[in-house]
């Protein structure tokens, strides 16, 4: 995901604040990416509103437009050349992917306060987690001390943005060293379960991103939707 040099004065952006929150589980990486795309092509017509899908991924590396190839160091597990801006990065079980699909508006069409704004969206999660996140000059993502916590990569199409984030939550660190994440040595990356010594768990996790994200959505829980398209309901807890 991006670790591409960004304005530290970048103020955060303000989307709608009303978004559907939709858990698509654990899903390959490909069927999520088709999802999103036909979830944007959905909202540039304005069928559908802004949504924020949640899920876990098999194994799979990501490469992003910036990529260099001396990042892909052991790749064993499948790699997916994509559109969104940034580097190479892992996704796996343990990890919480987050995809806001947002049709920005006129006068918001601006995709470093877009970056900020999912940056800021992630800092509040993890303050419901007791951890104190931050965005570290030069370089996007959400940080705690000198590790980095989580990643973000973000596409865009007719002004609806795609892709989005990737907060550690508890998966195997180890499988980082298959790679140069974002350009960074593997050893940066830290997650909940490491800094807090215990993992929240994943639903704990996802609900306190959700809450962060959009509050009265939230507040209302968010549908599990079956990869065959049928939908389910999926509760927050109060």
């Amino acid at each position: 995901m991006s670790d591409s040099p960004v304005p530290a004065h970048a103020p955060a952006a303000a989307p709608a604040p009303a978004l559907e929150l939709l858990d698509l589980g654990r899903i390959d990486y490909r069927e999520a990416w088709a999802l999103q795309l036909r979830r944007v092509e959905e909202r540039a017509a304005g069928r559908v509103g802004d949504a924020l899908l949640f899920c876990e991924h098999p194994p799979v590396i990501t490469c992003g437009r910036g990529t260099k190839p001396a990042n892909l160091l052991a790749p064993d597990v499948p790699v997916v050349e994509i559109e969104r801006g940034g580097d190479v990065t892992w996704h796996g079980p343990g990890q919480l992917v987050g995809y806001p699909i947002l049709l920005l508006p006129p006068g918001g069409r601006d995709l470093h306060r877009h970056l900020r704004w999912i940056e800021a969206g992630l800092i509040r999660a993890l303050a419901r987690l007791g951890v104190a996140g931050e965005p570290r000059a030069g370089l996007t993502g959400v940080w705690v001390g000198a590790r980095k916590l989580a990643s973000i990569g973000i596409a865009v199409r007719r002004w609806v943005t795609y892709h989005g984030f990737a907060l550690n939550v508890e998966p195997d660190l180890a499988a980082f060293a298959r790679i140069r994440p974002c350009g960074l040595d593997a050893s940066v990356m830290t997650s909940l379960a490491a800094v807090l010594g215990r993992s929240p768990g994943m639903a704990a996790a996802r609900e306190a991103v959700a809450r962060a994200f959009a509050l009265p959505a939230a507040a209302g829980g968010c549908r599990s939707v079956a990869p065959g398209g049928g939908v389910a309901p999926f509760p927050s807890r109060p």
